[in-house]
């Protein structure tokens, strides 16, 4: 429902969520969930209704076309009819995971009419996907509404870079249109999938003269700023061209496996939701990415910009007992998790993960024993639910689970990525709010980019896992 200061839709436990329409400077939309693996949301692209998967891990909205070739092109799901889609001669190769689980999309970039809880932008750019290996098709979505900043977007980054190209503003600083090239290379083109980046670099004037422009700006700052405005990702978008009451949204996953409840789920956009109070919050900085970290900064003031929603973690504990930090990540390197929606577990350093699952006993356990993995973040513990941080080895068995967890990549300092060591998927998400604060992009000293949390695990989660066990067993 519509409340000052925002839009807040309740999420449903549906496969295919129903949609609603709400006002024009805030919104919520209704989340389906596919048995805890995956949240998604319904958006509108020219007219078609499409479920998509809620991720703040990525920043590039994209959908499955109706010529999409391979495990799409017998796709449950409905398939977006490019009938008004705009095409702009570029395409797009995106690459998600890591070097142990990655998946790829790719497609056309173009832009149509897009409209979620009854926010419409024109003209947003996306992606229509021919070839995917990812499992979206099988869990009944049609595409990735990514959430993350506009400097994690390889659409974003394709069409500024491309449309420096076209109109070379003198003005424009040339260091910085390298430096943001060098990052499209290290940032997005994941050799280790054997995916190269297919775009049309060398764009043909009078083409590209159908797409909305970017005027020439004075500054490199406001040049980068305005163009979140034209060819940003939705949310980024509509907060460049000040369409929300705040530049936020909050989310909260509901729980559909073990026990079902939990959270009420819900998407808040333009706000926190009613009765939340920001001074509830526990609110943390995000990584802003220095040249030094092989970042952006804005001219003269030297101010970093964000690049993923990515956060300090003070420590980490199993059962109350605080662990090791992993000894393959560069000890200079601050400690820090991504916070990541479209993860279905938690990941962590192999040799964490290791440790915990000795801790365990190995990777099976009893159920009926609960365990609290908990993350130190400004200050304050932050469990994940014991409900949420087991899983069922074999179906129809209560009694042997495994832990919701995953090896990833280290980071590497000067390695050219991201330098988070842990990914905080669904099941810590299940047991928190996040909100998630943008700030400004035209000045993040004075408005800094955030995320809050508050903790809604209940204090006896612990035996409610057990009997939930034994009401199962």
């Amino acid at each position: 429902k519509r409340m000052q200061g925002g839009l807040h839709l309740p999420l449903s436990r549906r496969l295919i969520p129903k949609r609603i329409t709400l006002g024009a400077d805030t919104g919520v939309a209704g989340l389906g969930d596919f048995f805890d693996v995956t949240y998604s949301v319904l958006i509108d692209i020219g007219g078609t209704s499409l479920p998509v998967v809620l991720d703040t891990g990525s920043s590039d909205l994209w959908v499955l076309s109706n010529v999409c070739q391979g495990t799409c092109s017998s796709a449950d799901t409905a398939l977006y009819p490019p009938n008004t889609f705009h095409g702009v001669g570029l395409d797009a190769a995106l690459v998600y995971g890591d070097s142990k689980t990655g998946t790829y999309a790719r497609g056309m970039i173009g832009y149509d009419a897009v409209s979620l809880a009854g926010l419409t932008l024109q003209d947003q750019y996306f992606a229509a996907i021919n070839d995917t290996n990812t499992s979206v098709a099988q869990t009944r979505c049609s595409g990735i509404f990514g959430l993350g900043f506009p400097l994690n977007s390889v659409i974003w980054t394709d069409m500024f870079l491309n449309q420096q190209q076209v109109s070379r503003p003198r003005s424009l600083h040339r260091d910085v249109v390298s430096r943001i090239s060098a990052m499209r290379k290290r940032w997005f083109d994941k050799s280790v999938l054997g995916i190269s980046s297919f775009r049309h670099i060398d764009i043909d004037p009078p083409s590209y003269q159908s797409m909305p422009q970017l005027k020439r700006q004075v500054t490199t700052s406001s040049a980068i700023a305005s163009s979140f405005g034209v060819s940003g990702p939705f949310i980024p978008r509509l907060v460049s061209l000040g369409g929300l009451a705040s530049p936020m949204f909050a989310i909260a996953l509901q729980r559909d496996t073990i026990e079902i409840g939990g959270n009420e789920g819900m998407l808040s956009i333009g706000g926190l939701p009613s009765g939340v109070q920001n001074e509830s919050l526990t609110w943390v900085p995000v990584r802003q990415y220095t040249l030094q970290q092989e970042g952006l900064t804005q001219d003269a003031s030297l101010e970093a910009y964000p690049i993923a929603w990515e956060i300090p973690v003070d420590d980490v504990f199993l059962d109350g007992v605080r662990l090791p930090r992993s000894q393959l990540c560069s000890s200079n390197i601050s400690l820090s998790a991504l916070i990541d929606t479209g993860n279905s577990l938690i990941r962590g350093p192999p040799d964490v993960i290791s440790y915990i699952q000795n801790m365990l006993g190995g990777p099976h356990f009893a159920c009926s024993f609960p365990h609290t993995l908990a993350f130190q973040i400004g200050g304050r513990m932050f469990p994940v639910d014991p409900r949420d941080f087991v899983n069922q080895v074999h179906s129809g068995d209560a009694q042997v689970c495994g832990a919701n967890l995953a090896q990833t990549d280290v980071p590497v300092l000067g390695g050219g990525g991201y330098l988070y060591s842990w990914s905080l998927g669904d099941p810590f998400l299940k047991g928190v709010l996040a909100a998630f604060y943008y700030g400004s992009f035209t000045g993040f000293s004075q408005d800094p980019p955030r995320i809050g949390f508050l903790s809604t695990v209940p204090s006896d989660a612990g035996q409610r896992l057990e009997d939930a066990v034994s009401a199962a067993s």
